[in-house]
């Protein structure tokens, strides 16, 4: 086996292309002397809501807390149900779990791979008290269904947008589809920071109010707690670095775009590999490229054999994960996501993949017998 030399994702470069403007950003924290919240953390709250489409965003410590506390700021406790997608990374659950709630999941579409809305409706119980629709890989949760299921029950919608940050949906922009929308800004994400940062999104002014009380030790007004808080705050330095790169995020997503072009265009033929599939009036930002392959794990080693370095978006469902082995659900208990799981496998993507690095993938897939 030789060494990768097309890496799964090239984070250095994102750095050597806005070296300038991230060096700045950083010599204006550090002068400014404000280190946790302030000016810097306000004006990327401010930015992002827009971006998105949404009345306002809270920034948080990072993905996971977004949907946890969001939950809480909801009043989800023990004894509810939240509903989850079976195919997803584990912290859509373990948002749920940090309330003491139940996750209940349903089994993805077998196309889109996200949240499947016909199987919705039956796993609503009087506990439910939310459902988190992840937009996994990239590519909106088809939203309209979801909510109009959850409309008729009276349960809010979360946005699970980890992965999704640009993504639109019948022209809007995911982070103001649901009720309320979480974010990470791990920096692999389409929009991330240079360490652990997130935030929410809502059009819920008391919503939102409650997130930024929960995120700081439930306090409006220093040494005077109003409910048991966390400490999940947006660092002004993350939000200084994010506020750099969201004014490129339309611009380095549709690179990201011209490379799954180039890969379903490439690999359309090629027998065994089950590309993408994109819903009709969704765009996807492409934060990974995701194909299906029965041999999965014999494809990528071959890639690697030829320098082609790939991962797996996840080799285990979190309900055969040790963690949730109290919910006793077995194995083939969510045959569909099971079998995702089995299949799928990350091919490189992002901003600073080359046209000849994309090429290279495409050649090196074909080639496998």
């Amino acid at each position: 086996m030789i060494d990768s030399n097309v890496p799964f994702l090239d984070l250095h470069a994102a750095y050597d292309e806005l070296r300038g403007n991230l060096d700045a950003a950083y010599r204006r924290v550090m002068e400014s002397g404000w280190y946790v919240g302030g000016a810097e953390v306000e004006t990327f709250e401010a930015e992002f809501a827009a971006y998105c489409g949404a009345e306002y965003c809270v920034g948080v410590g990072n993905g996971l807390e977004a949907i946890h506390l969001l939950l809480r700021a909801y009043g989800v406790e023990e004894g509810d149900e939240v509903i989850v997608p079976s195919n997803t990374y584990i912290a859509t659950w373990l948002a749920a779990t940090y309330t003491n709630a139940r996750p209940v999941p349903v089994e993805p579409d077998a196309a889109t791979y996200n949240l499947d809305p016909a199987c919705l409706e039956a796993a609503i119980t009087p506990r439910t008290k939310a459902i988190v629709a992840v937009h996994l890989y990239g590519q909106p949760a088809d939203m309209d269904p979801i909510r109009e299921v959850a409309r008729r029950h009276g349960v809010p919608v979360i946005e699970d947008a980890a992965q999704a940050h640009g993504a639109r949906y019948h022209g809007r922009r995911v982070g103001a589809l649901g009720d309320a929308a979480a974010f990470s800004f791990y920096p692999g994400k389409n929009l991330g920071a240079f360490g652990d940062a997130g935030a929410i999104t809502t059009d819920d002014a008391d919503l939102a109010d409650r997130v930024r009380v929960l995120r700081n030790y439930g306090s409006r007004e220093k040494y005077r707690n109003e409910v048991v808080g966390f400490n999940s705050r947006l660092d002004p330095l993350q939000a200084a670095f994010l506020r750099v790169k969201l004014a490129h995020l339309d611009a380095w997503n549709a690179r990201r775009s011209a490379v799954a072009d180039r890969y379903l265009d490439g690999l359309s033929d090629v027998g065994g590999v089950v590309l993408p599939y994109v819903l009709s009036g969704v765009d996807p930002v492409w934060h990974l490229f995701v194909v299906r392959h029965a041999r999965r794990d014999a494809l990528a080693a071959h890639l690697a054999g030829r320098g082609v370095q790939t991962l797996v978006h996840y080799p285990v469902p979190p309900h055969l994960q040790p963690a949730y082995a109290d919910l006793a659900m077995g194995e083939g208990s969510l045959p569909v996501a099971e079998a995702v799981h089995r299949e799928v496998l990350s091919l490189p993507i992002g901003p600073h993949l080359s046209p000849e690095g994309a090429a290279r993938v495409v050649q090196a897939v074909r080639s496998f017998g």
